[in-house]
């Protein structure tokens, strides 16, 4: 029987899989196949489509070999998520779309509503700062939470844990201004987001395939957002422009009122535009990945090339460290999105050499980097501010050290793509534990300054 071409590109990538998992002579991964395709014609005559006869098929064809099983294993979620059964399911468990429209707008609004009460509440006090974050993220874990049904015993864990991060932003007597201060308040939005992947995942937090679901979701809000902020800065312009040409000056009204209230809201509308747009989305995160990954590359490389002709080291002051830290930042951002917009079944290509070298430039600008802290460190001494930086460019060292290796790896064929995807989820806590330590140690260590 002839079998379509989406079931032939199927069979090609599972054969591409165990060609590279093990060392078998292609006799036999022929032989395999033969297998393979004969139980997928006997499924298509019981009246399966070819989507749902190769999924049964690969299953079936585990019990033979240990390597389709693994194959089946690892991509039978993906595949699933191709028939129509699956389909029935989530439509069954949607809410209607009047309704949940009604909910998104609630929590958009009681989200714009509490950033407005606590800047009204604050007034001059800096504390609003570091405590913005609380008035924001809960309510976007509420939507997701909400979403995904979560357990009583998970929604408690969440609510006790924001209540924690509140304690310890509250309780400490720091230094107006002070380091320590500064310090929190950049870190704790990293331990609220992990709350809110917690919320995403609907607690199966050690799924990798749901962590990586959550970096997807990261980058797609990051786009829907700034979607949202520019058309809404559009429509604000011309606003501004109609009621300035009839005398009535809309600028308090802006500052005080809607830019406190729409901006924070925004962000659950964008999730719900993430939440109901997924496919769309996904047919444009590939290409924005192929294209922001050789500027990315490029826009290091020259910046390696500057410090070089400005005198390497020397020149590497306080405020161009923070300003590298939040390039290497997004370059992780670019490659974790790039990684959860791939599809794990393909066969190693070009893209997969051009991340490679964005990894290896990175590594080559974070080494200069720890260079020129540790260099400071030595000269000037610890501080809050350097301790903390030091610590990051650790972290992304060993991250993406280790990422480099597994794509290496994956490139030659020695390990599948799923490899790649379990390092970059596994290794995500981690940042969240140097940011509790950041929040909740650093500011008694260093005395509050």
């Amino acid at each position: 029987m002839e079998l379509d071409t989406d079931i032939e590109a199927q069979i090609d990538r599972w054969r591409g899989y165990v060609q590279r998992r093990q060392a078998i002579a292609t006799a036999d991964v022929e032989e395999l196949e033969d297998h393979l395709r004969g139980q997928i014609d006997d499924l298509l005559v019981t009246g399966l489509d070819h989507d749902e006869a190769f999924l049964v098929a690969i299953k079936r064809l585990g019990n033979l070999d240990a390597v389709s099983a693994e194959f089946a294993q690892e991509h039978s979620d993906r595949l699933w998520k191709q028939l129509v059964l699956v389909r029935d399911e989530d439509e069954q468990n949607r809410a209607p779309a009047w309704r949940e429209l009604a909910i998104v707008l609630g929590f958009a609004l009681a989200t714009g509503i509490a950033v407005k009460v606590g800047l009204l509440l604050a007034g001059e006090n800096v504390a609003i700062v570091r405590n913005l974050v609380l008035l924001v993220f809960p309510f976007l874990a509420a939507y997701l939470g909400w979403k995904r049904r979560l357990t009583v015993p998970v929604a408690v864990t969440l609510l006790a844990s924001v209540a924690v991060l509140a304690v310890l932003l509250n309780v400490y007597p720091y230094a107006a201004f002070g380091s320590t201060e500064v310090l929190a308040a950049l870190h704790a939005p990293i331990v609220l987001w992990l709350l809110v992947g917690v919320a995403y995942v609907g607690g199966r937090w050690r799924s990798d395939a749901r962590r990586m679901d959550f970096v997807r979701f990261t980058g797609e809000l990051a786009i829907y957002y700034t979607l949202l902020a520019l058309g809404g800065g559009v429509l604000i312009g011309l606003t501004f422009a109609v009621l300035s040409a009839v005398g009535v000056d809309p600028e308090p009204v802006l500052i005080e009122w809607i830019l406190p209230i729409t901006m924070p809201a925004a962000l659950i509308v964008a999730a719900w535009l993430v939440e109901a747009k997924q496919n769309v989305v996904e047919n444009i995160a590939p290409v924005l990945t192929r294209v922001f990954t050789p500027l990315t590359i490029v826009m290091l490389l020259a910046v390696l090339a500057v410090l070089a002709a400005a005198g390497g080291l020397a020149s590497v002051d306080r405020d161009l460290l923070i300003l590298m830290n939040a390039i290497l930042v997004l370059v992780l951002s670019l490659v974790l999105y790039s990684i959860s917009a791939r599809d794990s079944l393909a066969r190693p290509g070009l893209f997969d050499g051009l991340q490679l070298v964005l990894l290896v430039v990175a590594l080559v600008v974070d080494a200069v980097m720890l260079t020129a802290m540790v260099t400071r460190i030595t000269e000037f001494g610890f501080s809050p501010n350097k301790i903390a930086a030091l610590g990051l460019n650790l972290l992304l060292l060993v991250h993406l050290v280790r990422a480099a290796w597994l794509t290496l790896g994956f490139l030659r064929g020695q390990r599948p793509f799923t490899a790649v995807e379990r390092w970059q989820t596994r290794y995500l806590p981690v940042y969240c534990l140097w940011a509790i330590v950041v929040v909740a140690l650093f500011p008694p260590v260093f005395g509050f300054v």
